[in-house]
């Protein structure tokens, strides 16, 4: 297991890269065997890439355990270790199953011993409450203050946020908690609200609320609307066996078949749907999170600061694009950095320039009510199937007594 350092905190916005691999693909909702994904080799991949921050959950199926595996193959390699402050792994707590949600004390703690555990580690560098919309706020806040507790305490966590879906209940869920608390939440994750399709996270209004609220990092995630926004698409009929995402998406049948003609107009101008929605909302993002005051630092020592974004892939080619796409961003946005400004519209690159005209000359116009659409989270006639009384309960699985020993070891 890597060991945990003493050094002073520094600001997220220092630390947190500004590219992250979430690994919710190592998961059955996007492929049938995520075991026999490449995960060791994507791992790896991203590192020598210089992607270094990695995003799961236990929710995600068996993504934690799969990740710390990579992770801990290459922390314990005796040609070349990899440092454990050389990356920066970020885990959630509180979702369970689809409909289940704990977020009492004592499962976030269980969660949070069980995640060091699967990863590898001895600390995390950030955990986010999971999907908060899913249950009341003075659960959310409960939950918060127990990982600060077990940030402040125990030392095990390094930064605490929230993620969720509805930018707006994000919002409003980090106004409460600085309401309530006196201290704002270090970061949140807003996933499918800042894509091609949708747009709602970019908004002035919402951003400006995020600031307020003390929020100091806001990550973008799901560039591709969780699979809606790729050249194959979702199939409408929710009887198609075509895809896994098929029986779990929440996307409306009419909203799949619009993005579909998406990927038909980039067909048309000789790309792919995906390149297209990836580049454009790392860009965007970039920009607009800096702008906003939200964003983090381009790379070590830089000057640029960026909107930071977390990318899920299943391969390494998949990977390899996404960097490369990013890699461009960079390059781009140093190149304005540096330009004298002139009046009009000014691009980075005439890649960007390609993609953003494409994107808002035909996607948008072609999306028509279905540009920043977004679906209800919950769904109607959600309930949480956690029971009342089985909430806190944690399972006599050793995760627990583990962790004490290993608590009383480092003494």
């Amino acid at each position: 297991m890597a060991p945990s350092t003493t050094t002073q905190k520094p600001p997220l916005k220092s630390t947190l890269p500004p590219l992250l691999l979430g690994t919710a693909t190592f998961n059955t909702q996007y492929v049938p065997d995520p075991h026999s994904l490449p995960y060791r080799s994507i791992v790896a991949r991203a590192i020598s890439l210089g992607v270094r921050g990695f995003d799961t959950s236990p929710y995600y199926g068996p993504s934690e355990i799969l990740l710390g595996d990579a992770l801990n193959a290459l922390f314990t390699s005796e040609s070349d270790p990899l440092p454990r402050e050389d990356v920066f792994i970020v885990t959630k707590a509180g979702r369970i199953a689809g409909d289940e949600f704990d977020y009492s004390p004592a499962w976030v703690r269980y969660s949070i011993y069980r995640s060091l555990q699967r990863l590898h580690t001895d600390y995390l560098d950030l955990v986010y409450m999971h999907d908060v919309e899913f249950v009341s706020p003075a659960e959310v806040l409960g939950a918060v203050k127990e990982l600060r507790r077990l940030r402040d305490e125990e030392g095990v966590i390094k930064h605490v946020g929230i993620s969720g879906f509805p930018v707006k209940v994000l919002a409003e869920l980090a106004e409460m908690i600085l309401r309530e608390t006196g201290e704002p939440l270090d970061a949140v994750l807003s996933y499918g609200h800042f894509t091609v399709q949708n747009r709602l996270l970019g908004e002035e209004s919402v951003l400006k609320r995020f600031k307020k609220a003390g929020v100091e990092v806001i990550l973008n995630a799901s560039m591709l609307g969780m699979g809606l926004l790729t050249q194959k698409g979702i199939p409408p009929n929710p009887e198609s066996k075509e895809s896994p995402l098929v029986k779990w998406h929440p996307s409306p049948p009419e909203l799949r078949i619009a993005c579909k003609k998406l990927g038909e107009l980039a067909a048309a101008k000789g790309e792919r749907l995906e390149s297209v929605a990836i580049r454009w909302a790392l860009e965007e993002w970039a920009r607009v999170g800096a702008e906003a005051g939200v964003g983090v630092d381009a790379g070590p020592g830089s000057l640029l600061k960026v909107g930071a974004t977390v990318c899920g892939v299943s391969s390494i080619p998949e990977l390899e694009e996404t960097v490369t796409e990013w890699n461009g961003v960079l390059e781009g946005l140093e190149k304005l950095a540096t330009a004298e400004k002139k009046e009009g519209r000014a691009y980075g690159s005439e890649r960007q320039e390609k993609v953003l005209n494409l994107v808002e000359d035909q996607m948008w116009p072609a999306l028509g009510d279905w540009a920043d659409f977004a679906w209800a989270s919950p769904g109607e006639g959600y309930v949480n199937t956690r029971r009342p009384e089985d909430k806190g309960q944690v399972p006599d699985d050793g995760v627990i007594a583990a962790h004490e020993e290993r608590v009383r070891n480092r003494k």
